[in-house]
This record gives C-alpha cells, structure tokens and sequence, in this order.
C-alpha cells in the first residue's frame, strides 16, 4: 500500500524469534508483540496488516466511499484474516520453516483442506467479477494475495485455480505492485518458536 501510494516510510525489522516482539518498548507500539507495525510521525502506533492498509487507503481508490462498497471490503479483509493467512499463511509458515513435523498431523492435515476450499471459494468468486470486493482494485486484494498467491509454498497447488489465477496475474499487472519477497531465512531464528 505504501508502494501504490507513494508515500515514504523506513522499514525497521523486529527480531520476533529471539524475543524482541516482547521488549516493554515494542509492546507499547503493539500489545500482542507482533509485526507488522505502522508508526506515524507523531508516535502513535497502529498494528495488525488489515487496519494498517484501511488507514494508509482511507480517501483513496483502494478503499470505497460508498458505504456498501465499504462494506464488501471489510467484509474479505475478515475472510482473509480467518481462511487465508490463519490457514494458507500458517501452513507456508510452517513448510518453509521446517516446522511442519513438529505439528499435530490432524491440524496440518485440516490446513490443507481449508486452504483448497478458501482457494475454490476465491476462485469461484474470481470468476465473477475482476477484483475480489467488485470491479476496481481495493485493499482486499493486497490483503488476500499476500498469502493466497503464495500456496505452492505451502505445498498447496495453484494448477486446478485458472481465475484465481488470472486474479493473481491482474493483481501483479497493478502499477506499483511490489513484488519483492523476503524470505523466513532473513531471520535465522525463525524456524523456531516464538517466546
């Protein structure tokens, strides 16, 4: 969202692993000690990606005025918190981290059948309309690629989605699209667990 906008920020990376998340000072900018975090200039701090991307895109084209528009947004922003990065984004997690067998089979098992029937889900819709809320690109989309886009990494293939992935080639097609990645690996501690 920063990209699209345009909008200069700094990236501080936070050592999650190794117990940074849980520092008093980190805590004062997010109780749960986690990332990401958006601090503005006067101090203030907002957590958690899907409230960050509705401030950044307030009185933008990637947030609708229209109340109902709005609405619909908000609306897969909450489908992708449940059924994308809980499911799809742990499972990823877990494979690229090496954590996979350390997880009860009956859990890494249900992962992967929500996140074919999130995937079908979104290709059934993908195939409606462009854009997962409607016809213009919107911060659900940014929020449900993050992690959908990624499910080969998770073991999950994209093969039998053709609108999902067409949705995922429009959503790359975006100016300003980022595309860089980082991987796990950019925190060595992170195929371990959190404190």
């Amino acid at each position: 969202m920063l990209r699209h906008l345009g909008l200069p920020h700094r990236t501080v990376e936070v050592s999650i692993f190794e117990g940074a998340g849980r520092t008093p000072e980190f805590l004062a900018l997010n109780p749960t000690g986690k990332v990401p975090v958006l601090q503005l200039d006067d101090g203030r701090a907002l957590a958690e990606s899907n409230a960050i991307l509705a401030y950044l895109a307030d009185g933008t084209a990637y947030l609708p005025n229209d109340p109902f528009a709005r609405a619909k947004v908000h609306q897969w922003l909450s489908f992708e918190q449940e059924n994308v990065e809980a499911v799809i984004g742990s499972l990823r997690h877990w494979t690229m981290t090496d954590k996979l067998a350390r997880r009860a089979p009956d859990i890494v098992e249900a992962k992967r059948a929500g996140a074919l029937r999130t995937l079908a889900l979104l290709d059934r819709e993908l195939s409606l309309r462009p854009f997962i809320a409607g016809q213009a690109y919107t911060i659900a989309d940014i929020a449900l690629f993050a992690y959908a886009s990624r499910a080969e990494e998770a073991g999950i293939a994209l093969s039998p989605f053709a609108e999902f992935r067409a949705w995922v080639a429009r959503v790359e097609a975006q100016p300003g699209f980022l595309a860089e990645v980082h991987p796990y690996s950019i925190d060595p501690h992170s195929a371990g667990e959190l404190p």
